[in-house]
């Protein structure tokens, strides 16, 4: 491989992933593959990582980064040169296994510096040592990356390998692709039962089916231009928020950060759609039916410039339409239900005496999450 620079790219494409621990998974795979890549030397002081995050996909963008490390110096001591020759001036088996274990398992033993005098003579390793290859280090990273990432819960699935036999293989979800390209350089590396190509999947309604991506630092730009995904988490949690801050309108949106993650990380290409639900139910105390819009619905409830909560809420779709009638209606449909349990159990408090517990609308509202 040429030891020219270029930026590497590393997706990793799989079921949707835990949404509640997507931003932890994003974070910790980009760290990763980048701390590893920068331990080998293969970095410049100029690389940084860009990393991406979507509920189907782990993605990290490397720039500047050598197909292969410069060489360098290594000068180790080995051992006591009463210990590494035997009598007769021969290697003993502790030198040969000290070689081994340090990959100079075939260096020529003539070569060995020795240095001290007397009982304080040792023998020392003195080489100019290879650097990294690129594509090996790449297969290291992934590898560790994916062993330590904060995963609560494996699942165990299996693959078909080329020869046709089942491998059994354990993550987060099932992974079905792997991207790595060094520029627009395939690297041959593979985790999971899975070796790496130049394609992914587009959103899985807006724009389905396979997409190449034919150069690593065109990454974002070709998800976003041909395969309807936002890959970067914090891109796309910005323009969430951007975008409930306009349809709000005069109104306040209720959008706590775990909220705002957690939707996040439930859509790749969001929209923003406006629903409304009875006014009747504003009889009920509104913090009980903002609990149970965020907490249940993953809605963003609105209140007015007093702070009272409106009958109108958004939410965040995964779908983009010029008919949003649909999805308006089957969500506002679905909250009707949620919201009249709330007004049933608040009624329910009513007919208790003061000082009897918790009221029961808090305990339904604490056992449904």
């Amino acid at each position: 491989m040429s030891p020219q620079s270029a930026d590497l790219l590393i997706e990793l494409f799989t079921e949707e992933l835990p949404p509640k621990s997507l931003r932890r998974l994003g974070d910790a795979f980009s760290d990763g593959i980048f701390n590893t890549l920068k331990a080998a030397g293969l970095l410049s002081a100029d690389s940084k990582a860009i990393g991406y995050a979507t509920p189907r996909r782990l993605a990290v963008h490397v720039t500047d980064v050598m197909g292969q490390a410069p060489d360098y110096p290594v000068r180790e001591k080995l051992l006591p040169t009463s210990i590494a020759f035997d009598a007769e001036g021969k290697a003993t088996a502790p030198l040969l296994k000290k070689l081994g274990a340090l990959g100079y398992a075939d260096l020529d033993i003539s070569t060995l510096e020795k240095s001290g005098e007397g009982k304080n003579e040792a023998l020392y390793l003195n080489v100019i040592a290879r650097g990294a290859a690129l594509e090996k280090t790449a297969q290291v990273a992934l590898e560790s990356t994916l062993s330590k990432l904060p995963i609560a819960k494996m699942m165990h699935y299996q693959v078909l390998q080329k020869n046709g036999q089942l491998a059994d293989v354990e993550f987060a979800r099932p992974a079905h692709k792997i991207i790595a390209l060094h520029g627009t350089t395939p690297l041959a590396i593979s985790a999971l039962g899975i070796h790496a190509g130049n394609q992914t999947d587009g959103h899985r309604f807006l724009a389905p089916g396979v997409i190449s991506i034919t150069s690593a630092d065109q990454y974002e730009t070709t998800l976003q231009s041909q395969a309807k995904v936002m890959p970067s988490f914090n891109k796309r949690r910005e323009h969430i928020e951007a975008a409930l801050l306009k349809a709000a309108g005069d109104d306040s949106v209720l959008m706590p950060d775990s909220l705002l993650d957690e939707v996040t990380a439930l859509v790749e290409w969001p929209a923003i759609y406006e629903c409304h639900f009875d006014q009747e139910f504003l009889e009920v105390p509104q913090e009980c039916l903002i609990l149970t819009m965020q907490t249940n619905q993953k809605y963003f409830a609105l209140t007015d410039q007093q702070g009272k909560l409106r009958n109108r809420f958004l939410i965040v779709s995964n779908i983009e339409t010029n008919k949003p009638e649909a999805i308006i209606s089957g969500n506002e449909r679905v909250v009707r239900p949620r919201l009249s349990d709330a007004r049933f159990f608040f009624q329910q408090d009513q007919k208790r005496p003061l000082g009897l517990a918790l009221p029961i609308w808090v305990r339904w509202s604490i056992t449904t999450n």
